[in-house]
C-alpha cells in the first residue's frame, strides 16, 4: 500500500483562532433587510415553502440562530461529541476522504456505506450508528447488525476542498467502490439520501459484483416531457407532480446557482458565517434542532467548503449520464414532507425495484426527523438481500 492509499486516523481540531475568528465575525452581522412580515404572508401554508419564507430565508429565523451562535452554542462540546465516533482519512484518485467506520460487534454483520446530501455533512447519519451497529443494545435483532462507513463527499466538510475538475456523482461512486475495497469488504450495502440518493445507485453501477442492494430516500426519475408518459397516472400521482412543479418554481433556485455558477455565490458564504447559516438553513432550517444545524454550518465554515460543495450540482449537470437502467436490487423509503417519486417513472430507470414503502411523517432529511422509520426500513430492506 503507497503512503497515499494509507487509512490515517483523524480527529477534528478546530485551532482556538479559527474560532475566535468565527464568533467576532458573528458579532459583527451585518443583518439583511426585509419586507415588514404581515407584507409577506396570510399565516397559511398551502405549498413547499412555509409561511414567512416568501421572499426566502426570513431575517427573524437567521438573527435567532446567529444570536445562539454567538452566545449559546458550544462548539468545543460538539467537536468532543463529535470525535466519539472513529474517523479516518485517506487519498483517492487525488482527493482527501473523510469517513466514519464503525464496526459492529456482531461478526456476520453486512457492510454499509451510508451517503449524505447537500447542504447537509456526515453529521447526517451520526445518529443512526447505534441501531445500525448494535441493534442488539437497541431493542433490535443481532442478524440485522451491519458495519457502517460514513464518507464525506469530496468537497464537502473534513473531505475539503476539491482540487480537480469532474468530480461528478459517477466519480464519487468509483471512490466509494475504492473505499470500500481498502477497507476490506468484498460485499455490501449501501444507502443514500439526496446526492446521496445519486450517488448510491451509481455505486450499483461501479461495482455490480460487489454491491447487494441500495437503498435510498428519494428516486430521481422525472417525466421526459411526452404527454403520452402522463397515460395513465392516478389523481394522487398528478397531484404529487404538481408538488414537484411547486418546488422547482419556489425552491429551486439554489439547485440553479450551484448547477451554473457555483462560483458566484461562494465568495460571500466564504467571508459570512451567517450567510452560510442562511444558505443550509433554507432547507435544513425546519428538519434539524438547532445545535445539529449549527454544527453543519460550523463544519462548513472551518472546513470553507461552501463553493466545493456547490460543485457537485454543476459537475452532475455537465457530466455525461449514464446509459439504460440500473440493475441493482433497489428500495425506496419516501417520507410524508418530501417530494413523492412515481413508480412508472422509477421503475424505466430502475429495473430491479424490490421495496417501496411510503410514511406519513418524516421529511427530506428523515435521519433527523424520524430515524427509527429509517432504521427500520434499512433492515427490512437488507433483510432479503444478506
Amino acid at each position: 500500500m503507497t503512503n497515499s492509499a494509507q487509512i490515517r486516523p483523524f480527529r477534528i481540531e478546530i485551532p482556538q483562532a479559527e474560532l475566535d475568528d468565527l464568533l467576532d465575525r458573528l458579532r459583527r452581522t451585518r443583518w439583511a433587510n426585509e419586507l415588514p412580515r404581515e407584507e409577506v404572508t396570510d399565516g397559511v401554508r398551502t405549498g413547499p415553502v412555509p409561511p414567512g419564507w416568501e421572499y426566502g430565508v426570513p431575517l427573524s429565523y437567521v438573527r435567532e440562530l446567529v444570536e445562539y451562535w454567538r452566545d449559546g452554542f458550544d462548539w468545543r462540546a460538539q467537536e468532543a461529541g463529535l470525535n466519539e465516533y472513529p474517523q479516518y482519512v485517506t487519498e483517492i484518485d487525488g482527493q482527501t476522504v473523510h469517513f466514519v467506520h464503525v464496526r459492529s460487534p456482531e461478526p456476520d454483520a453486512t457492510p454499509l456505506i451510508l451517503t449524505h446530501g447537500w447542504p447537509n455533512v456526515f453529521v447526517e447519519y451520526l445518529g443512526l450508528v447505534g441501531p445500525l451497529t448494535d441493534p442488539r443494545s437497541h431493542g433490535g435483532d443481532p442478524a440485522q447488525a451491519f458495519h457502517v462507513v460514513i464518507p464525506s463527499i469530496p468537497g464537502f466538510g473534513f473531505s475539503g476542498p476539491t482540487r480537480t475538475r469532474g468530480w461528478d456523482s459517477q466519480r464519487i461512486a468509483r471512490a466509494w467502490a475504492e473505499l470500500m475495497r481498502r477497507l476490506g469488504y468484498e460485499r455490501y450495502g449501501a444507502h443514500g439520501n439526496d446526492a446521496g440518493a445519486i450517488i448510491s445507485p451509481a455505486l450499483g453501477r461501479a461495482a455490480p459484483g460487489q454491491v447487494i442492494g441500495v437503498h435510498v430516500n428519494q428516486i430521481f426519475s422525472f417525466p421526459s416531457g411526452d404527454p403520452a408518459e402522463f397515460a395513465g397516472l392516478t389523481g394522487q400521482e398528478m397531484a404529487q407532480l404538481e408538488f414537484l412543479q411547486q418546488f422547482n418554481e419556489e425552491m429551486s433556485a439554489f439547485a440553479q446557482l450551484q448547477a451554473t455558477k457555483p462560483q458566484n455565490l461562494a465568495h460571500a458564504l466564504a467571508d459570512s458565517p451567517s450567510g452560510q447559516l442562511a444558505w443550509i438553513g433554507q432547507l435544513l432550517g425546519d428538519c434539524a434542532d438547532r445545535d445539529t444545524l449549527l454544527t453543519i454550518a460550523s463544519i462548513y465554515w472551518f472546513t470553507n467548503t461552501a463553493a466545493s460543495s456547490a460543485r457537485l450540482y454543476y459537475e452532475d449537470r455537465h457530466a455525461e449520464q449514464p446509459a439504460g437502467p440500473t440493475t441493482v436490487p433497489i428500495g425506496l423509503a419516501s417520507f410524508a414532507f418530501d417530494f413523492r417519486p412515481i413508480r412508472a417513472f422509477a421503475e424505466r430507470d430502475h429495473r430491479n425495484l424490490v421495496s417501496w414503502n411510503e410514511y406519513d411523517r418524516g421529511s427530506h432529511w428523515a435521519a433527523h426527523d424520524a430515524p427509527d422509520l429509517l432504521v427500520a426500513d434499512i433492515r427490512g430492506f437488507f433483510d432479503r438481500l444478506r
